[in-house]
């Protein structure tokens, strides 16, 4: 439609009479004057809800702090035992704790009224500069143990202490979860030898089952971020703990953490999700760190129900509210909801669809002027559709008679390019090729001989045999074809078909050699939909042969020329009838085929790809 035609349409549309939508807006926003209540009521909510949620992080870190302390204390009384009794070791033995004397019966003694002056302490060990030496205790190292003892030693030899890790000793009727504690003794500033003993923490599990109630449960992890002691079934002792972000947290730190650390974080089970409050207070001589965890559904608890409470509250409020605005709301939303109803579909390219609607706000004008519009936009949209469709099959003529040129040098490929475009959109088709694709395959082979208008007359109407240069020359059509399309910018997909169509999948083909996989399919589809044709048509140097023939050809040359994927689609298009047109080659009675070695002819048309 032409702008005047346009303008003079707007100008016979009836406007109708407005009634400013401001005013409905502004009786709407009067009604609902509960609106400041309503955020003054949420931001007390707020309030207040933070508040609670400080009283339950200040809750976690009570108990952490509280369990952190009673390790430290626990393991400074372990290590002040350790002294008393590395003192009392020197003095009974003189500083001399050689194999002789360092089993004697005193120092025995000692070591056994060591583990016996608390239920805390279930084996202790005194072993001299060689590793040699007594124990005592109610269990029996097992390897795990055997191990630590090695670590502590070669710790004490270095004049070190050493905390070792958790581990699970299976004595008695349950497991009970120790860790080794152990003290270089020194004689004159001389490594003499090491004390250790193994302490039971199950005093550190019943704490933590004290206080692990109302959903809170609490565990405590080594610097690794593995499972030292915990309270639920599921939790072993040595147990990766770091997939939880708040371990992870304290992993991160290297186990040197000084301060108490609250933070949210989500569990994944499976496929669900839970929401988690954590806090982890750290036991800096153990670099370990108490850990306390609760759903924040149950943490919050207490927020919550506040909250449905407040809600409940402003909703009794604002009933009446929404009950007087909600006839207005509809009068504006109905509108608006139409006319995004048919943007919509206007969008997904439905250009049918109008706007049914009889307002007499600007909503009503809207409405009218959005229908001319779609008018306008359906008819322009035709317009482009239709240009469109022409322009390609004026692109698509273009080709075929370009094409059909070429074929017109040859009285005997009269035709060619037609059938192999033909076959070759039935083999990609064939192969569940992308329609795209199928279409550059169509243009591709209808173009793929087009580098024979540059070839002399001479050697492409040859009636013979070509000579070793007329070959060469022959070859050249496939590059002068590509180089001829290469400028058109619309073909630049479809110059491997051109240019490769004669390679092999052998490496035997033209121009490049290319093998296997180097060559595109495009050129593959075509490769076999050309010497299909060639097989099948009267040549100066070769009889046509009949369908079935020409397919048995090819299949024997499947993975060595030819694409096995492209022979497949062949045969299979060829038992189903679909090779055959009216427009096909009637060709010449053919000698039965016995074998797959090619006859002569045939092998001079594939081999040459003079075709």
């Amino acid at each position: 439609m032409h702008r005047t035609s346009r303008d003079s349409l707007f100008k016979k549309l009836p406007i109708p009479a407005r009634i400013p939508i401001l005013y409905l807006m502004l009786s709407v926003l009067m009604l609902v004057s509960v609106v400041p209540m309503y955020f003054y009521s949420q931001q007390m909510i707020a309030i207040n809800r933070d508040r609670l949620k400080t009283n339950e992080m200040m809750l976690q870190n009570t108990i952490t702090r509280s369990l952190a302390d009673s390790i430290s204390e626990r393991q400074a009384t372990v290590r002040l035992m350790l002294n008393n009794l590395s003192s009392a070791i020197q003095i009974a033995s003189g500083g001399d704790l050689s194999s002789n004397h360092v089993s004697t019966p005193e120092l025995r003694a000692l070591v056994e009224n060591f583990v016996s002056s608390s239920d805390n302490l279930v084996y202790a060990t005194l072993l001299n500069n060689q590793a040699k030496g007594i124990s005592a205790g109610r269990i029996a190292p097992d390897a795990f143990l055997q191990r630590e003892l090695e670590r502590a030693f070669a710790a004490a030899r270095d004049g070190r202490i050493y905390n070792g890790d958790a581990l699970t000793a299976y004595g008695g009727k349950a497991p009970r979860t120790i860790t080794l504690v152990s003290t270089p003794i020194m004689a004159g500033g001389h490594f003499i030898g090491m004390l250790g003993a193994v302490v039971d923490l199950q005093f550190l599990i019943r704490r933590m089952q004290e206080v692990s109630t109302g959903g809170l449960v609490t565990y405590v992890v080594d610097r690794q971020g593995r499972l030292v002691a915990g309270v639920k079934p599921e939790y072993a002792t040595g147990q990766e703990m770091t997939n939880l972000d708040i371990v992870k947290n304290f992993v991160e730190q290297g186990g040197r953490a000084q301060f108490v650390a609250t933070k949210e974080f989500n569990i994944t089970n499976g496929r669900q999700t839970e929401s988690m409050l954590g806090t982890y207070s750290p036991v800096p001589s153990l670099e370990w760190a108490v850990i306390a965890q609760k759903p924040q559904r149950e943490a919050y608890q207490n927020i919550y129900e506040m909250q449905r409470t407040a809600g409940l509250l402003a909703l009794m409020a604002v009933l009446m509210a929404v009950g007087i605005s909600s006839f207005a709301a509809r009068k504006i939303t109905h509108p608006i909801q139409v006319l995004t109803d048919t943007s919509r579909a206007i969008a997904r390219g439905d250009f049918s669809q109008r706007v049914q609607l009889t307002s007499r706000t600007e909503i009503g004008e809207l409405a009218h002027t959005f229908n001319t519009m779609s008018d306008d936009l359906e008819r322009f949209v035709a317009d482009l559709k239709r240009a469109a469709e022409e322009n390609r099959a004026l692109f698509l003529n273009s080709i075929q008679m370009l094409a059909g040129a070429v074929d017109e040098k040859d009285p005997y490929t009269r035709g060619h390019s037609d059938r192999v475009t033909r076959y070759s959109v039935l083999l990609a088709t064939e192969m569940g090729l992308e329609n795209e694709f199928i279409e550059k395959v169509r243009i591709s082979a209808q173009l793929h001989d087009v580098g024979k208008i540059g070839i002399e007359d001479r050697v492409l109407k040859k009636p013979g045999a070509l000579t070793p240069e007329e070959y060469e020359i022959m070859k050249t059509h496939t590059t002068k074809g590509a180089n001829i399309l290469r400028p058109v910018k619309q073909l630049a997909e479809m110059i491997p078909g051109i240019e490769l169509h004669h390679e092999s999948l052998d490496g035997r083909g033209y121009p490049y050699g290319l093998k296997g996989d180097e060559i595109p399919l495009m050129a593959r589809i075509i490769a076999v939909a050309d010497t299909f044709d060639a097989i099948t048509t009267n040549r100066p140097y070769q009889a046509a042969h009949d369908h079935a023939y020409a397919v048995r050809i090819i299949n024997s040359l499947a993975d060595k020329r030819f694409d096995p994927k492209a022979v497949s689609a062949l045969t299979t298009v060829f038992h189903r009838g679909d090779l055959q047109s009216e427009s096909s080659p009637k060709p010449q009675a053919p000698p039965p085929v016995a074998t797959v070695e090619l006859p002569a002819d045939v092998a001079a048309t594939v081999e040459s790809g003079r075709y």
